[in-house]
C-alpha cells in the first residue's frame, strides 16, 4: 500500500501576544463598509497607521466576497495587532471556495481573473489582497465536514 501525505493548508502565524478584536456583522451590503471602518479604526488607534488604506482595502474586498459569494448570516472579522503585523481573519458560514471565478491562491498577481472582462468591476478581490498583503490563505473548519472558512491575511509595513 502507498502512503500519500498532502500537506496542510496554509496557516497564518498567529502572534502570541497582541491586542484582540472582533467585528461580527450580518451578512448584508452594508457589512464591507462597516468592516472597513472598523480596521481603519483599529489601525489608525494601533501601531500601525501606516497599514490603514491597504488593510482597509484588503477587508473591504475579502468581507465583499463573502457577502456576495455565500449565503452565511453572519461575517466575522477578527484582528490581531502587534508591534511586528496586523493579522485580519474573515470568516463566513459557507465552506466553500473563497472567489467563485478567478485564480487559485498563490499563483501571483495577474491584471484580470483568466478569461474574465478587463475591464469588468468584479473578480480581482484576492488579486488585489495578494498584492497588498505579505502573506494569505484560506483555511476550512470543520474537517471531513466542513462548516466554516476563514480568508486571512498579514499586514507588515514595509521597509523603506
Amino acid at each position: 500500500m502507498t502512503s500519500v501525505t498532502a500537506s496542510p493548508p496554509p496557516a497564518p502565524y498567529l502572534p502570541q501576544r497582541g491586542e484582540r478584536y472582533r467585528l461580527v456583522v450580518p451578512n448584508a451590503p452594508t457589512a464591507p463598509r462597516i468592516a472597513r471602518d472598523f480596521l481603519g479604526t483599529v489601525l489608525r488607534n494601533s501601531a500601525h497607521p501606516a497599514l490603514m488604506d491597504d488593510g482597509r482595502l484588503c477587508v473591504s474586498e475579502v468581507v465583499s466576497n463573502a457577502h456576495s459569494h455565500t449565503r452565511s448570516v453572519r461575517i466575522r472579522v477578527d484582528v490581531t495587532v502587534n508591534r511586528h503585523q496586523v493579522l485580519v481573519y474573515v470568516t463566513d458560514d459557507e465552506p466553500g471556495p473563497p472567489l467563485k471565478p478567478g485564480p487559485l491562491p498563490g499563483t501571483g498577481p495577474q491584471s484580470q481573473a483568466p478569461g474574465g472582462d478587463p475591464h469588468a468591476e468584479h473578480g480581482r478581490g484576492l488579486l488585489i489582497v495578494d498584492s497588498l498583503a505579505g502573506r494569505w490563505g484560506t483555511t476550512t473548519h470543520g474537517g471531513s465536514s466542513p462548516h466554516a472558512k476563514t480568508v486571512w491575511f498579514v499586514l507588515v509595513e514595509r521597509e523603506m
